[in-house]
């Protein structure tokens, strides 16, 4: 009795085997936007598919075929077989060519314990910062950039060190890589006191051959009967001004306030001649943007009105627009300020000086006081990266001044704006870092509720992150810097679409440090580029969004990508420090 049961036992295995050889399964391709559809295959369970043909896609490289859509699971075309059903998913990486390096400066923070002790390691270059003071650290105020054949003068309004009320210095450039800072101020406040006891943000003109710095003289609550005028030095180079005794501007009486008038920007009109300033000022509590036009020897001076008023109800509830800016861009004419604690502004008129349609923000509110520059092919901002009181704080970064950071102004069709990095600051990023993340060139992060991370990338002194990616819910996802080693007190560039917004936050998210708008949608593919030296950092999705960061204390340790509530795909991951 036992053999027959054994026998038919044996019997029912060699006939579910012959069913399960011959059952039949579909294979299908999914070759993520190559263009050239690859068709299904029947494949016999337990068997090998026929080899596709590898398909191609411009700018791209095909890595293989994966089981799933995150890139995680391999499937060797020659060597796995088919046990059922199946999508396979080509992966790609975005054609480079480079080969991985490991140069041989780089630092080690393991030592450096603390973000200020890491702070104080930093070699800045393209995030210019001043040099010290002796043990006295000094930051970069209020930009006042200048061209001239070749050369950008960047006159700002210096804190700490050897600056007296926030006298006026100078670093040049030729391509926002490296600087040269003169030591001395181009123009100091009045050690003696005065309506120029303090100085204030201001621009530089040249009228034939004469340069004319327009600045703000502030009283600093000294009794005077104005706190601030418009009032300007001469020179016959663009590094050297004597004040002009004498000469001033002072608010018009129809503002009916004599303390909030500042921050002159200058012009000369191609048609005239005739030097053109706008200035930000206050009139029934209300910010608004004057016009003036002033005669080149300075002797007329005409006030134009008002050309910009902040509507609250669009625009928030300020009570001045700092350092303004007007410039023509493809055929449009923008005016740019900035505005205290928000961010930076612009609005786009069809005409020089408005009307202006409904302001827009641009980047977040560290990166502030930025004014254009052009040089006959492209324009910049240039402005300042907001840094923290104190390296080791984990709740804000909002003391005023900070580094240099420069940005590529970009016109979109619609006549909108957005940030580009700058080509220069870019071009020295050309050492390939291999990166932790298992994928090699990819990572795949899926999360609920929780936070989840994978590690991709390494927090160097200086480096640039390159990449693309495509995401499927509404929850968050970014770049997860470690602080402390506590999850908990991570430092997120966060992405949310559910609000459309790009974010600094930390504390896992707890804190909002700055953020600015950033509508994406699910299942779209977009690039970025991140660039980071010393604490400062911007966040480009390309086209779309830029946001300024500043990162103390994460240097030498992992950058992961996290999610939640989310899942994300990063592919074409790319890693660059400077050889």
């Amino acid at each position: 009795m036992k053999r027959i049961i054994s026998t038919a036992l044996c019997l029912i295995l060699v006939f579910s085997l012959a069913a399960c050889s011959s059952a039949e399964y579909t294979v299908s391709f999914d070759s993520a936007s190559a263009g050239a559809t690859i068709e299904a295959q029947t494949v016999k369970g337990g068997k090998k598919l026929t080899a596709p043909t590898e398909p191609t896609r411009d700018g791209y490289s095909f890595i293989g075929w994966f089981r799933d859509s995150g890139l995680t699971q391999p499937f060797d075309v020659s060597s796995d077989k088919v046990e059922g059903d199946m999508t396979l998913y080509a992966g790609w990486d975005r054609s480079g060519g480079e080969d991985y390096s490991n140069p041989a400066g780089d630092k080690d923070f393991s030592s450096l314990g603390s973000p200020g002790s890491q702070e104080e390691a930093y070699e800045y270059c393209a995030f210019f910062l001043p040099e010290k003071d002796g043990s006295s650290q000094p930051y970069v105020g209020d930009t006042m950039p200048y061209y001239e054949d070749g050369t950008y003068y960047i006159y700002y309004l210096k804190e700490a060190g050897d600056s007296l009320n926030h006298s006026a210095y100078l670093a040049t450039t030729t391509d926002f890589v490296t600087y040269t800072e003169y030591d001395d101020a181009v123009l100091g406040a009045n050690p003696n006191g005065g309506q120029d006891s303090w100085i204030g943000t201001g621009s530089v003109v040249k009228v034939d051959s004469k340069y004319y710095f327009f600045y703000t003289g502030h009283g600093n609550g000294a009794i005077l009967e104005y706190q601030e005028k418009i009032m300007v030095a001469v020179g016959d180079t663009p590094t050297s001004f004597e004040k002009l005794e004498g000469w001033d501007i002072t608010p018009p009486d129809e503002l009916g306030q004599k303390q909030d008038f500042r921050d002159p920007q200058g012009y000369v009109d191609p048609d005239s001649g005739d030097i053109i300033l706008t200035v930000t000022a206050s009139q029934g509590g209300t910010a608004r943007i004057l016009k003036y036009t002033l005669s080149p020897d300075l002797e007329d001076v005409r006030y134009d009105g008002i050309i910009f008023t902040n509507d609250e109800a669009k625009n928030g509830d300020f009570w001045n627009l700092e350092c303004s800016d007007t410039f023509e861009m493809g055929g449009k004419y923008y005016i740019t300020y900035s505005a205290q604690d928000d961010t930076l502004w612009y609005a786009v008129s069809d005409t020089p000086y408005g009307p202006y349609g409904d302001p827009t923000r641009l980047d977040g509110k560290l990166f502030y006081a930025a004014k254009h520059v052009e040089d006959g092919e492209k324009v910049y901002m240039v402005g300042w990266a907001r840094r923290s009181e104190s390296a080791s704080s984990t709740q804000d970064v909002a003391a005023w001044a900070g580094n240099i950071a420069v940005q590529e102004v970009i016109q979109n069709p619609d006549g909108t704006l957005a940030l580009d990095p700058v080509d220069a600051i870019q071009d020295t990023f050309t050492a390939r870092r291999e990166l932790p993340c298992e994928g090699g060139t990819h990572a795949y992060v899926a999360a609920g509720s929780a936070y989840n991370y994978a590690d991709a990338f390494t927090c160097y002194e200086s480096f640039m992150l390159t990449g693309e990616f495509t995401f499927t819910g509404t929850g968050s996802f970014g770049l997860s810097f470690d602080y402390n080693g506590r999850q908990d007190k991570n430092k997120l560039i966060s992405i949310s679409p559910a609000d459309g917004m790009l974010r600094l936050a930390f504390n896992q998210g707890g804190t909002l440090i700055t953020e600015t708008a950033c509508p994406l949608t699910a299942g779209e593919t977009y690039s970025f580029t991140y660039i980071q030296e010393g604490s400062v950092g911007i966040f480009y999705i390309d086209g779309i969004a830029a946001l300024t960061v500043r990162l103390y204390g994460a240097s030498g340790k992992t950058i992961q990508i996290f999610a939640e509530n989310n899942s994300v795909l990063f592919t074409s991951l790319r890693e660059y420090t400077r050889p």
